[in-house]
């Protein structure tokens, strides 16, 4: 989100976007476009709006914003809004230039934000995510009557063989997540990271910042055995929404990780109203388990000319492979098809 202008010309704190070299700082007309835009984005009517739009990075592409629009923001003019999302994407990449960084990467847009973003020069990437979809269910039961007979029995056995060995699931959120949870959590985040040779970038310290300022938005899933912890998950609570996000164990169990990341994300979502489930990237194993392939868009500008034709060079081939795999992946849903129903669809 880009601060007002007058933030950043003056220096003043800023938790968006602070520049500390006076030499970089973009051009005045500039930034008094930006200005204008984002106040006018301010005004009660489609405040909302620029929280979705304006999720800018200049230096990663895993940034997120999964703001929804608010129904005041979906009532302003469509011609307005798509020149305000003109004007901050051009502005974007004049920043990018001016500020002689290599890259602006814009993540989790719409597909009409990411079709404005390629008529306005970025490179286009598509990718895919797991989500499910709540049909209204009422029960756990609910959603296995409308996936395929197989499937639904496979999900069964997982889920009684997961708890065989007298474990416990927990819901822990709001004010009842003690440091003693984020303590255990952060036991089984570190392990997940070491096992996966990778490493892991949040501190202890993190996770009670996060308990402090959102626990009411957060949901941990914890696994007990013998009145100790062995694993656990972390989501955030959206408004329509359940994000996975974190997972971790110290013991090995058949189907726990399906349990607690997928299973017991479903149970919550379905007790408390919500639409879906995002349980993220990559996974082919969550389609079995009822959460469907969802295509994702971003939208990148990198400055360096020569660089930016190999990663468009890339990005088109990887479009095309991204569309292939969803046919295909579409063919093995789980849900139960009408005699009607083309698998590729």
């Amino acid at each position: 989100r880009l601060p007002p202008a007058r933030d950043v010309a003056n220096g003043s704190p800023s938790d968006e976007l602070t520049f500390h070299d006076a030499e970089r700082l973009p051009s005045p007309k500039l930034l008094a476009e930006v200005d204008a835009c984002w106040h006018n984005a301010s005004e009660p009517q489609s405040r909302e709006w620029i929280d979705d739009e304006a999720n800018l990075s200049a230096e990663a592409d895993d940034a997120e914003s999964e703001t929804p629009a608010s129904p005041a923001a979906s009532a302003e003019p469509a011609k307005s809004r798509i020149e305000r999302q003109a004007l901050l994407l051009e502005a974007g990449r004049t920043l990018t230039n001016e500020l002689d960084v290599s890259s602006l990467h814009i993540t989790f847009m719409s597909q009409d934000e990411w079709k404005l973003a390629g008529e306005l020069g970025y490179l286009q990437r598509t990718d895919r995510q797991f989500h499910w979809h709540n049909a209204g269910y009422e029960t756990f039961d609910d959603f296995l009557g409308a996936l395929a007979s197989r499937k639904r029995k496979t999900i069964r056995r997982e889920r009684r063989a997961a708890l065989d060995e007298d474990i416990e699931i927990e819901w822990i959120t709001g004010r009842d997540i003690t440091e003693a949870h984020w303590d255990a959590f952060f036991t089984f985040y570190m392990d997940t990271g070491a096992r996966k040779w990778g490493r892991p970038y949040l501190t202890r310290e993190a996770f009670s910042r996060l308990g402090e300022s959102m626990a009411g938005e957060l949901l941990l899933v914890m696994a007990k055995r013998g009145g100790d912890y062995i694993a656990g998950a972390l989501n955030v609570i959206g408004a329509d929404t359940l994000y996975g996000r974190y997972w971790g164990a110290l013991e090995s169990h058949d189907f726990l990780h399906f349990e607690v990341c997928y299973y017991q994300a479903i149970d919550y979502a379905i007790a408390h109203g919500l639409a879906r489930v995002e349980a993220g990237a990559q996974g082919e194993h969550k389609l079995a388990r009822g959460y469907l392939p969802t295509e994702t868009y971003s939208a990148h500008y990198i400055a360096d000319e020569r660089l930016r034709r190999a990663v468009a060079d890339f990005l088109a081939q990887e479009r095309h492979a991204v569309a292939e795999d969803a046919a295909l992946l579409a063919a093995e849903s789980p849900y139960r098809r009408k005699p009607d129903e083309n698998p590729s669809r």
